[in-house]
């Protein structure tokens, strides 16, 4: 009986080991075909581009170069072999292979096809708007837990401050950056750049600039996050089918309305959409076919923009946010759109709160638009922007943001803003508790 026994625990062995020799030729096969080649990193500009300075700090990163760094594939890599097979994969030098070892092969390979995801944020800076911009970027890094890449537009003379400063804070390695010439194309340039204000109007060619990027949230410099970007980022989930952008209205009391009483041009809605804030599905913008008043043919978003413009040019005041409003008053199917505490103006307090979701739930993005972080017209949307220009990337730094933000607030209850100032940082401590007052390991 011993016998038998014997010769059943030796079967046993010997299949067990069989089994593990077949899945670790199994896993090696699949490294080698893996390969170590990575994707190139995406970068689409339009042809009418020549050139233009590009810098990228050292953040997240792009799939294919985080992997290659942190795993480099191919041959080159094993140097040394003489390994214990079974020694566990972490505990192996980058440099060495125990090529019979399931372990390693198996971890290396799932490890490399793991796409790093990203958010991208586009923003277009000109003349004088270099400090709103880092504040606004400043922003989106405080809070925002995916990591970032921006792909900020600006003229040529700002493009060196704007590295010196991104780059001094690499140590953060969060966010990526690639920074754009102002383009547009060649044949209308002129045109195009002096649309409403200057470089204003280069919003509307990202989708043909940025080829390769799937979806983009765009703001405007005068943006401040006081949430993580990753939570209207995740409204691209809720697009319909047909839907490939997303905007706030631009007013929620038509009595004060600007497009509703004053434009003389087709706009979206009741009262038209602002494009401060514009998320975007730009893979759909560029394969959708737009409905249009200027032919019965439906038109490509790139074959739209020109005729539009020529069309309208002599009745439009907004610029591109007004053929923004004309191209989806043609094509309603195609907005979502999200409420005003994701684009939170003067407007939505200057004559008395009108924005009934922001007082309930706090402010999500302040927009300062009409210089109002520069003046004392409004000097509550001037505090939040101050304390989070002045505010470093420090842990203690950011916990201690609310109290002395709180106290030059309570200072600006003479205005009609200022009296609901506790909307201003309902949001804002919400997003410093969750994201600062938890644990290293669970953020």
């Amino acid at each position: 009986m011993r016998r038998y026994l014997r010769i059943v625990v030796l079967c046993l062995a010997c299949g067990f080991c069989s089994l593990l020799y077949a899945f670790s030729q199994l896993a090696v096969s699949l490294e080698e075909g893996a390969g170590g080649g990575g994707r190139k990193p995406q970068a689409g500009v339009a042809s009418w581009i020549a050139g233009g300075g590009r810098g990228a700090a050292r953040g997240a990163g792009s799939a294919a170069t985080a992997a290659t760094a942190a795993h480099p594939g191919g041959a080159d890599r094993c140097k040394d072999f003489s390994v214990c097979y079974w020694n566990p994969y972490w505990m192996l030098p980058s440099d060495v292979c125990g090529m019979n070892c399931f372990w390693e092969a198996a971890f290396r390979y799932s490890l490399k096809i793991q796409p790093v995801e990203r958010m991208h944020l586009a923003v277009v800076a000109c003349g004088e708007r270099l400090e709103e911009t880092i504040t606004m970027l400043k922003s989106a890094i405080i809070f925002s837990i995916t990591p970032l890449q921006f792909h900020i537009f600006a003229e040529d003379q700002l493009h060196d401050s704007f590295k010196s400063i991104l780059n001094s804070w690499s140590f953060l390695q969060t966010f990526n950056y690639s920074l754009y010439p102002i383009t547009f194309p060649s044949e209308n340039a002129a045109e195009w750049k002096k649309l409403f204000k200057p470089c204003a109007s280069q919003r509307l060619f990202l989708p043909l600039i940025l080829k390769e990027v799937d979806s983009l949230l765009y703001v405007d410099t005068d943006i401040l996050f006081l949430r993580p970007v990753d939570d209207i980022w995740s409204l691209l989930k809720k697009f319909n089918s047909t839907q490939i952008a997303a905007m706030a209205p631009e007013h929620e009391e038509p009595r004060i309305g600007w497009y509703n009483r004053f434009a003389r041009h087709p706009y979206y809605g009741k009262t038209g959409v602002n494009s401060g804030v514009m998320l975007m599905n730009m893979t759909r913008m560029r394969r959708k076919y737009f409905k249009n008043d200027m032919t019965t043919v439906r038109l490509r978003w790139g074959d739209m923009l020109m005729p539009l413009l020529k069309k309208y040019k002599l009745n439009i005041t907004w610029g591109d946010q007004d053929l923004l409003n004309i191209i989806f008053f043609h094509n309603p199917e195609s907005l979502f759109v999200f409420s005003c505490q994701w684009n939170y103006r003067p407007d939505h307090c200057i004559y008395g709160s009108n924005c009934q979701e922001a007082e309930e739930e706090g402010i999500f993005i302040l927009h300062g638009n009409r210089g109002v972080y520069h003046d004392d017209k409004q000097p509550a949307f001037r505090a939040i922007y101050e304390a989070l220009r002045n505010c470093s990337f420090e842990d203690d730094h950011i916990r201690s943001l609310l109290k002395p933000l709180e106290l030059e607030l309570q200072k600006t209850v003479h205005t009609y803003c200022g009296k609901i100032y506790k909307i201003f940082i309902k949001r804002l401590a919400k997003s410093i508790q969750n994201r600062y007052d938890r644990p290293t390991k669970e953020r």
